[in-house]
């Protein structure tokens, strides 16, 4: 009896730790705010996501048979960010000396870094990428070569490539050395539409009722424990030890007892 109870336990305590401890990390060592951005996302698709705070970052994770819905979900939204160093953090003080060409390319990738940050701030904007090139003299007695820049941006359908361009061309233009007044050739836009993902969302039916397989998944794993509780209960009072029967009258005077 006792042995039955405990093989009973144990197969319902590993049924509810098999159910509730099936996450995997989606990503790892996050910022604060790229965490939230991830887990919103996520929600707007039914996808629970759980943060957890660790010495390098945040951590997000899901269930191991959402991965799939949630990479395809995060990388049509552009999620997690980019990681972008600014000016500041480019040309830190660290008692180095560097080379003229050094200090160039240092600047040159801060100020593309800078305008692309800006950038990605527009709604609807995935993704910035921008190339700028410093007016230079390559030689001496040649002349300057002019400066230039090309600008990449994947947006969303709510982005209407048409309005924006003119504001984008004039805050890239008046952001970089020597664009400033330059004709359209000096300064390529390219807009890129984002692919949308369609959440295909399979059904199950259950009687009269369909759900979505997570909602499946939890209201299957209920069941099993309701049904688990059921049989311990059941086996309590099946096997629930009785008092001792009394010998009958007759039989006790027979035997002189």
């Amino acid at each position: 009896m006792k042995l039955l109870l405990k093989w009973l336990m144990i197969s319902s305590l590993a049924l509810f730790l098999v159910g509730c401890g099936d996450k995997t990390v989606l990503y790892s060592g996050l910022a604060e705010s790229d965490a939230n951005d991830i887990i919103a996302e996520l929600n707007q698709h039914q996808i629970a996501a759980q943060k957890l705070i660790e010495k390098a970052g945040i951590s997000v994770s899901v269930d191991a048979e959402n991965i799939e819905r949630s990479v395809k979900i995060l990388d049509s939204a552009g999620l997690p960010h980019k990681a972008r160093t600014n000016l500041g953090e480019v040309f830190q003080k660290s008692g180095v000396i560097s080379s003229p060409m050094e200090e160039r390319a240092r600047y040159i990738y801060a100020l593309s870094q800078e305008v692309e940050s800006t950038l990605a701030q527009i709604d609807g904007v995935v993704v910035a990428r921008v190339h700028v090139v410093l007016p230079e003299r390559l030689a001496p007695g040649e002349p300057v070569q002019p400066a230039s820049a090309s600008v990449f941006i994947k947006y969303h359908n709510t982005l209407d490539p048409d309005s924006i361009e003119p504001r984008i061309r004039q805050m890239v233009s008046t952001s970089i050395p020597g664009l400033a007044g330059k004709s359209d050739k000096d300064l390529a836009i390219v807009f890129v539409p984002a692919q949308t993902y369609e959440d295909k969302i399979e059904v199950v039916q259950m009687g009269p009722f369909q759900l979505s397989p997570d909602e499946y998944g939890t209201v299957k794993w209920v069941f099993a424990l309701f049904a688990i509780v059921l049989l311990i209960a059941f086996a309590l009072l099946l096997f629930k030890p009785g008092r001792k029967k009394e010998k009958p009258a007759s039989a006790a005077a027979a035997t002189g007892k």
